[in-house]
């Protein structure tokens, strides 16, 4: 098999179903060498099992292609240390990190639990970050030996991440964070021959059959919300043609590609001292005037409140 990531390894964690397990296939019709990591939970991280990984091994030796299974916890530290000497081990190398795994357990604010809150963040945020961090780290160490790294990472993010959503006050923080992880990982590892990307995908899964907010059905012979849309956009942003794209956030969504664009530096008003709290609030106004209007939170009544109501 050849294609745009001929000869690279590639970890993609969660890649046993949806989106994870179509960019594993992907990478392998390019020509990639694939760990398939998958714990082989259900939709909000129970049980366990070996099955959905070694699946997708299985569809991508019938490809002709080459991978292996692995059941290994990102979220812990010794297992995402394991997961990237797996990669080292069977394929002698490696080259793209895709972070994908996560799960949901949605619920709004006031009757959240503590272990909801601490599930979540743990999955998606602690579970980019070790991967991240132990393949960053062998990176590094390759770079400072000498060796010429042509590395990248993909990171998945969520729209609730960038714009928030109601009921998912646990998923929107841990995402969000995920959007700040990578582009502090890409201030810091490109010196070292590593690009950090992430992605924001909209596509039908088990984690967004009850949230997809997409209304784009099969048309001719088109399936928008079909999984597989996601993994053309990662898999170049996994090949050595996308060196020169790091520290941005996409947007992914049947045949869309979009940019998101990020808090920027905005209106600002210096009256280069102290500010009175009877003055600021005018102050405010005309910042408020000034600039756009925030992007709606998935979920939310929208309508612009009055001027001096109380929001939340």
């Amino acid at each position: 098999m050849g294609g745009i990531c001929d000869g690279r390894v590639v970890i993609v964690t969660g890649a046993g179903r949806g989106i994870g397990r179509e960019h594993a296939l992907e990478f392998a019709r390019q020509g990639a060498r694939v760990v398939v990591n998958d714990l082989g939970t259900g939709r909000e991280g129970d049980g366990r099992s070996a099955g959905p990984a070694l699946e997708v091994v299985e569809e991508i030796r019938d490809l002709g292609g080459r991978a292996v299974a692995n059941s290994d916890d990102v979220t812990a530290w010794d297992g995402a240390a394991r997961l990237v000497k797996m990669a080292l081990s069977a394929f002698g190398r490696l080259d793209v990190l895709v972070n994908n795994a996560g799960f949901v357990r949605d619920r709004m604010l006031v009757s959240m639990t503590e272990q909801e809150w601490d599930d979540v963040i743990r999955v998606h945020l602690k579970g980019h970050f070790l991967p991240l961090r132990h393949a960053g780290a062998h990176w590094r160490e390759r770079s400072e030996a000498g060796d010429l790294v042509d590395a990248r990472v993909i990171n998945t993010s969520s729209g609730a991440g960038l714009f928030g959503g109601v009921g998912q006050g646990n998923h929107s923080a841990a995402t969000a964070g995920v959007v700040a992880l990578t582009q502090t990982a890409a201030a810091e590892l490109g010196r070292h021959g590593v690009t950090v990307n992430a992605i924001v995908p909209a596509a039908r899964t088990r984690m967004t059959e009850e949230v997809l907010t997409t209304t784009a059905g099969p048309v001719g012979g088109f399936d928008a919300a079909h999984p597989a849309n996601i993994a053309p956009l990662v898999t170049w942003l996994g090949s050595t043609g996308s060196r020169h794209v790091t520290g941005r956030v996409f947007e992914v969504e049947g045949g869309a590609v979009s940019l998101a664009d990020g808090w920027r530096h905005g209106p600002r008003a210096d009256r280069n001292t102290r500010w009175n709290p009877t003055d600021i609030g005018d102050a405010v106004a005309k910042l408020l005037v000034d600039a756009p209007d925030p992007e709606p939170v998935r979920g939310a009544w929208t309508s612009k409140p009055e001027a001096g109501a109380v929001t939340g």
